[in-house]
């Protein structure tokens, strides 16, 4: 595809694929259920020497690729959190591609900057973040949350760090529920903190972070000479989207002189909705904060928006200028290469742009408020079964439950039960669930976030679950 009308060709034909992948995404298995291996071996050892057609590549595409493919657009997948696209953010992104820009400063693409700064605005008033907040677009929650302990930990050595290294500083601790996200332990092991300075608070019946054990962890390190710098408070946990108390966090974290960064990747997103603006109380005291897009706002991955009070304390942090990339604007501008660990970066603020505007903040907060409705609609259906039981809060859109039928009470034998009803479920292809573990419970999660799901989908899912539970209830009442 070497040529202009050549691409043009494909272009289209590859357009019309797209929209009927989308029309009819519900004909594909949910979940791939291939083996390892099966694409490898399909994949001729070595690269062609000569050009090989465009048709002979859509070819291959569809029947090698596609087979091996989870389709995470599908309204049907409702595991771990969704990687939401649209068609506004496909245009979005093709646009993007097509000019392949290297959106690292001002000068190297002046609209890319502009616009992520207008669209960061445009987030945070949606939100009803404060506006002392700045934001930048990441590729992901887990480098905006490295991001966030890199910037405290030079604000607090007063940048030292990044000078002397951390073998002169003081031992760092780190603090965040036993139900944070793992990527707040790969910060702190990039960081050079350790993993062992990651301190873990335990949680409530709800999941969320208890304050009292976090200032006693607290007071424990400052007297064995550890210097507390940052807490991770999550609005909106992994496992069951449990929300962290910010106003009794932040006020131990004002007290101690400890950054306060919140992890909202997820539920950040239900912000949007002003009923959900409980969450934010408190939130004068926070230092950084971020959500994904890319859940549960119909963007397209990557696009992660992380909003910092202190953008100095954050541009001193990774600001690196070689000679070769400097300029005569730059202390007019901002150039976000500095506000992150990349230098490149892409122009993701395009297809944000394009999905706010396609949508609209009143269709947005129309989809949320479906998707937070028809998990409630499904948290009824499981209360009515005897054999079912819910097993944490369904705050947002993620249900999280297990098949308990009332004959067995061996934990052990419950988890087994559990994991075959998932892969029974997930083997029909018709929809897709992942689990976690809840107080040590295998726990099935059902997320409604899909940006096209509707409820009809999720009444079809949990006929699936019921039929699936019945006939392993069955089998288990005729083995008695």
């Amino acid at each position: 595809m070497e040529h202009a009308e050549e691409f043009r060709k494909y272009g289209h034909q590859m357009v019309d694929w797209i929209s009927d992948y989308f029309k009819n995404i519900e004909k594909y298995p949910v979940k791939s259920n291939l083996e390892p291996g099966q694409v490898f071996r399909q994949i001729p050892e070595n690269p062609p020497e000569k050009p090989e057609t465009a048709d002979r590549l859509l070819a291959d595409f569809e029947k090698i690729i596609l087979p091996g493919m989870t389709h995470w657009q599908s309204p049907n997948f409702y595991a771990y959190f969704p990687a939401n696209s649209s068609y506004p953010s496909v245009l979005g992104e093709m646009l993007t591609a097509a000019m392949g820009a290297q959106c690292m400063k001002w000068e190297t693409s002046p609209a890319a900057t502009e616009l992520e700064e207008a669209v960061m605005n445009w987030l945070r008033k949606m939100t009803g973040l404060p506006e002392n907040f700045t934001g930048v677009i990441q590729d992901g929650a887990s480098t905006a949350t490295l991001c966030a302990i890199l910037t405290a930990r030079e604000k607090y050595t007063a940048f030292r760090a990044n000078h002397e290294g951390m073998n002169r500083q003081p031992a760092m601790r780190v603090y965040c529920s036993a139900e944070a996200h793992s990527s707040v332990e790969k910060a702190v092991k990039i960081a050079g903190i350790g993993k062992d300075n990651l301190v873990k608070i335990p949680v409530d019946e709800v999941f969320s972070l208890i304050p009292e054990k976090l200032e006693e962890a607290i007071i424990r390190d400052l007297q064995s000479g550890y210097k507390p710098l940052c807490t991770v408070a999550a609005m909106g946990t992994t496992s069951s989207t449990a929300v962290d108390p910010l106003e009794d966090i932040g006020l131990i974290c004002s007290r101690y002189s400890i950054w306060l960064h919140v992890d909202a990747a997820f539920s950040g997103s239900a912000l949007i909705l002003p009923e959900y603006r409980w969450m934010l109380t408190g939130i004068e005291r926070v230092d950084s904060f971020v959500f994904n897009p890319h859940k549960w706002l119909f963007t397209n991955f990557d696009c992660s928006a992380y909003y910092v009070k202190d953008t100095e304390a954050l541009i001193n942090t990774f600001k690196l200028v070689p000679e070769y990339l400097k300029s005569q604007l730059h202390e007019h501008v901002n150039d976000f290469s500095n506000w992150g660990i990349q230098l490149g970066r892409r122009f993701r603020a395009l297809k944000l742009w394009f999905v706010l505007r396609s949508f609209g903040l009143n269709e947005i907060q129309k989809r949320l408020r479906g998707h937070i409705h028809f998990a409630s609609l499904l948290k009824q259906w499981i209360d009515l079964e005897k054999n079912f039981e819910i097993l944490a809060p369904v705050t947002f859109n993620l249900v999280c439950f297990r098949f308990h039928p009332e004959e067995i009470n061996n934990e052990e034998d419950l988890d087994r039960l559990n994991e075959t009803l998932l892969k029974e479920i997930n083997r029909t292809g018709k929809m897709y669930l992942s689990h976690t573990r809840l107080a040590g419970k295998y726990t099935l999660r059902m997320v409604v976030a899909q940006t096209y799901v509707e409820e009809q989908h999720v009444h079809k899912a949990w006929k699936i679950i019921y039929a699936k539970s019945e006939e392993m209830y069955q089998n288990f009442i005729k083995n008695e």
